[in-house]
């Protein structure tokens, strides 16, 4: 369809699939894989029990805008992969399918973002002028994150 975007990033991981997917599956450790200047806040009350119909609204800061956001998990397979989806927020469309692949050494973390912007020819401007280029900083700062706190645990020292 015209004016829906993909964003799909691939990282693997040095952990088992069973500790990724228990990260993924924690709310509160989206605000440590999103970018400072977002100004990102749950507000769910937590801890939130994740799974199919769970529903999550957070509250985030862009160019100095504050906006609520509130996503509902569409599908939840625990160890494989789970989708969110947005409710309300500045998307027309924001579909968000994260997958875990066991691969030798780790897992595979795949991540595919289906959007759209609204306001048509304007949201269409929006997205070639800056939005693009915002959702891929976005996901680049996720991946440094995710490659930080998913290190590889050392050996006790003794």
């Amino acid at each position: 369809m015209p004016g829906t975007f993909l964003l799909e990033r691939r990282q693997r991981v040095p952990r088992r699939i069973d500790e990724v997917f228990e990260f993924f599956s924690d709310a509160r450790n989206l605000g440590a894989i999103t970018p400072d200047h977002l100004r990102f806040q749950i507000l769910t009350p937590l801890p939130i029990t994740m799974g199919e119909g769970t529903l999550v609204e957070y509250r985030l800061s862009l160019f100095g805008l504050p906006f609520r956001w509130k996503t509902r998990i569409e599908s939840w397979e625990p160890g494989r992969r789970f989708v969110d989806v947005q409710l309300e927020g500045p998307y027309r469309l924001w579909r968000h399918v994260h997958e875990f692949v066991e691969v030798e050494g780790g897992t595979l973390v795949r991540d595919e973002v289906t959007y759209q912007l609204p306001l048509g020819p304007l949201g269409l401007l929006a997205h070639a002028l800056f939005v693009r280029r915002q959702v891929a900083a976005i996901f680049d700062h996720r991946q440094r994150r995710i490659a930080e706190l998913l290190a590889p645990r050392s050996a006790a020292v003794r």
